[in-house]
C-alpha cells in the first residue's frame, strides 16, 4: 500500500521559516514525479512547486524566490523549502506522486496526473 506522509507544517508569523517533509513508501520511488500543492479555505487546490523525472523544478510565481524543493531519493524523501513566508501562504499543504511518464515538466501542476496523495500538513503564517 502506496503511502504518502507529510510533516513540518505548523503557525509561525510572517517573514518566519518552515520546512516540510513528505516521506513515501514507494518501491519505485525514483520513478515518480513529485509536486507540492496547497488549498487555502474557499479556493482551490494549487500547485505550488514541483520535481519531474529528470530532477527539473518548477515553481508557482508566487513562491518563486522563496521556496525550494528538493528530494532525497535514499530515503524516499520529498522536502519544500519555505523561507520568508507571507500570510498568503497559509493553507493545507499536500505532496503528491505521479509517474514520471505521465507527470512531464509541463504537467507537475496538474492534480489529476497525480496517482497518489498525503493527508496534508497544515501551514499558517500569521502577519
Amino acid at each position: 500500500q502506496v503511502q504518502l506522509v507529510e510533516s513540518g507544517g505548523g503557525s509561525v508569523q510572517a517573514g518566519g521559516s518552515l520546512r516540510l517533509s513528505c516521506s513515501a513508501s514507494l518501491y519505485t520511488y525514483s520513478w515518480y514525479s513529485m509536486g507540492w500543492f496547497r488549498q487555502a479555505p474557499g479556493k482551490e487546490r494549487e500547485g505550488v512547486a514541483g520535481l519531474d523525472g529528470v530532477g527539473r523544478t518548477r515553481y508557482a510565481d508566487s513562491v518563486k524566490g522563496r521556496f525550494t524543493i528538493s528530494r532525497d531519493n535514499t530515503v524516499n524523501t520529498l522536502y519544500l523549502q519555505m523561507n520568508s513566508l507571507k500570510p498568503e501562504d497559509t493553507g493545507m499543504y499536500y505532496c503528491a506522486a505521479g509517474p514520471w511518464s505521465r507527470v512531464t515538466y509541463d504537467r507537475l501542476f496538474e492534480s489529476e496526473n497525480f496517482d497518489y496523495w498525503g493527508q496534508g500538513t497544515q501551514v499558517t503564517v500569521s502577519s
